[in-house]
């Protein structure tokens, strides 16, 4: 089949590769534009961008699909078959959903109708979910709503971060993208209508990251898992805001929340029931480094009273 790819991030360029070594064509993608990064401020492509480059791939970078007549026609022009879709970043308008024969194809790290939204991964493990998966599905209005075309499911791993579960999902769902292409081409694909309940996973603000040490230990351990290594999970010492790496459960209770006990190669933080042992911890102005190595930098002073907020 003829195949525009709609996707920006390194998961999404982890999909067009997989569909480049297809039989498929990709004659053109369509991902978000160049975005200024680092302390320069210098513009960058997409990972999906870099590879499109790579491969001679025509490049569409419309800032809002809605607003840009002359992309619209492209695609007209290019005839699709069908545009699989990985973390895209824009809305599909109604009224383009139906340029290609087979429709847009999403790609959706999670077992639909659980975790429609912006934050599927993250949403799984800060819920304690031990299970989750990867869906494809013919995008319509909703938000995530369409038919199901294709599944695949995977355990959550014991200290799994997102990344890494990202990562895993990735290689995985571009295979299952694949596999729907190939079923679309063959007239095989058998779509499913979703239930119309399901669970949502919203665009993460800044406060969804910060450690609430009130909670259980298990809560804790599973927010830090969660925002790790983006947005990065955060408290605050002295007033100044600290990243956490995931952390692990020791046992015991002997803190209050928040509070600090150093040990020889260890640090410990009170939660609502059981004490956790900080990983790793980057402090203002310097880079992560193990927990137990921040703390033999401190003054001895400086270890007595130590809360976390």
């Amino acid at each position: 089949m003829r195949l525009v790819f709609a996707g920006t991030p390194e998961p999404a360029a982890v999909a067009l590769e997989r569909l480049i070594n297809s039989d498929h064509e990709v004659v053109a993608v369509l991902t978000r534009p160049d975005a200024r990064k680092g302390r320069g401020r210098t513009l960058h492509p997409s990972p999906v961008k870099a590879l499109a480059v790579e491969h001679g791939i025509e490049v569409l970078t419309p800032e809002r699909l809605s607003r840009d007549d002359a992309v619209r026609s492209r695609l007209t022009e290019l005839a699709p078959d069908a545009i699989p879709v990985v973390a895209y970043g824009n809305l599909v308008p109604a009224d383009m959903l139906d340029i290609p024969e087979h429709g847009w194809v999403n790609l959706h790290f999670s077992l639909l109708p659980a975790w429609r939204g912006a934050a599927p991964v993250q949403a799984a493990i800060a819920n304690g979910d031990t299970t989750t998966g990867a869906t494809t599905f013919r995008i319509d209005e909703g938000l995530d709503t369409g038919d199901i075309l294709g599944t695949l499911s995977t355990d959550i791993a014991d200290g799994e971060t997102s990344g890494q579960l990202l990562e895993r999902l990735a290689l995985a769902g571009a295979d299952l993208l694949a596999e729907t292409m190939d079923a679309l081409a063959a007239g095989t694909a058998a779509p499913r209508p979703q239930p119309a309940e399901g669970t949502y996973a919203h665009k993460i603000a800044p406060a969804d990251a910060r450690v609430d040490w009130a909670a259980p230990a298990a809560v804790v351990e599973r927010t830090i898992r969660a925002y790790t290594p983006a947005p990065g999970a955060w408290t605050t010492l002295h007033g100044d805001r600290v990243k956490l790496g995931p952390v692990t459960v020791p046992g015991g209770a002997a803190l209050e929340p928040g509070a600090a006990a150093f040990g020889k190669n260890e640090v410990r933080v009170g939660t609502g029931d059981r004490d956790v042992a900080l990983g790793t911890i980057q402090p203002p102005g310097k880079k992560m480094m193990n927990a137990a190595d921040w703390a033999r930098g401190l003054a001895a002073d400086a270890r007595e009273g130590v809360v976390f907020e």
